[in-house]
């Protein structure tokens, strides 16, 4: 069993679940005071990302311009709920524009993740974004770039940021040692660690947790169903299983950014299902989505775009 005393990892969903159901929702605010995205500059087919990411076009399936056009309207979108910055970006870094997987933040810190793929690595070297936080809002900065294990930080993470507690999905995106070290560079209470499904790239794909109150679980992306189940029992009643129809159109993808709505794209919310529907406004979120289709060929969707700042 893991102790309510001390913060830890395992790979024991039933215990994880026997602490998890203890932690009180004071460990932080349960949704970001604000967010930045970066712009698709450069956007196109990244063959090394290609590699291990199934949900991604062919070369010929990229539009940078309706990419570019969709993003800008993805921020004004967000900007409504909280405030929403937009870095420029780099040529060089065709799937920049998922920032999440780089950079993630804790009250008065940033992490920055070691990724997998050289095409993203230079991403954390980004001086604007670091000087941003450690120079100008003056955050720590905890650097795990520079070690050789890839921890893409809340592309592999996802976070109940209420609780202080982690569900951490395995790949060739993010290894155990990864998974500890950002577990420690967040200052999470629990993390429970677990195998994605084959040919699953990152947990935010096949799971979101909503404000800390509710979870969207996508069962098929999981290698050990037991995982869903123990994710399912810790946000039930508001635990909504997708189908792997409603998974491959990115509804796993969301986030919320308020207390009362969930996001996702147009294509995600499109392929909703009148259950899963009902189930997020039982859970008292009411739904936006935004067409991402141009930008969801690189694979990702809407919740890969957004690096929250807390």
């Amino acid at each position: 069993m893991l102790s309510p005393d001390m913060a830890s990892l395992t790979r024991n969903p039933a215990a994880f679940l026997a602490f998890a159901r203890g932690c009180p929702p004071d460990f932080g605010p349960a949704t970001a005071r604000a967010a930045f995205l970066v712009a698709p500059d450069g956007f196109g087919r990244a063959d090394e990302s290609a590699s291990d990411n199934r949900y991604m076009a062919e070369a010929d399936g990229f539009d940078a311009a309706r990419a570019s056009a969709q993003h800008r309207e993805l921020q004004r979108a967000l900007a409504t709920v909280l405030p929403t910055l937009c870095f420029p970006g780099d040529p060089l870094a065709p799937d920049g524009l998922f920032p999440n997987n780089v950079f993630a933040t804790a009250p008065g810190a940033l992490v920055v993740g070691r990724m997998r793929h050289p095409v993203r690595q230079r991403e954390a070297l980004r001086a604007d974004i670091r000087g941003f936080f450690g120079d100008l809002m003056g955050h720590a900065v905890r650097d795990l770039s520079q070690q050789p294990h890839a921890c893409e930080l809340t592309g592999a993470l996802v976070i109940d940021r209420a609780r202080g507690l982690g569900l951490c999905g395995l790949s060739e995106r993010c290894d155990a040692e990864g998974a500890r070290l950002m577990h420690e560079a967040l200052g999470l209470r629990a993390t429970l660690m677990f195998d994605l499904a084959p040919g699953e790239y990152h947990t935010n794909v096949v799971l979101a947790v909503l404000a800390g109150r509710a979870a969207l679980i996508c069962p098929a992306g999981f290698a050990d169903p037991a995982v869903p189940d123990t994710i399912a029992a810790l946000y039930a009643p508001h635990a909504i299983l997708l189908s792997e129809a409603e998974q491959a159109a990115f509804a796993g993808n969301a986030i919320a950014l308020s207390p009362d709505l969930a996001w996702m794209s147009e294509r995600a919310a499109q392929a909703l299902s009148a259950a899963s529907r009902c189930g997020l406004a039982q859970a008292a979120f009411a739904l936006r989505d935004v067409a991402l289709d141009a930008i969801e060929a690189a694979g990702g969707s809407l919740r890969c775009c957004v690096a929250e700042i807390y």
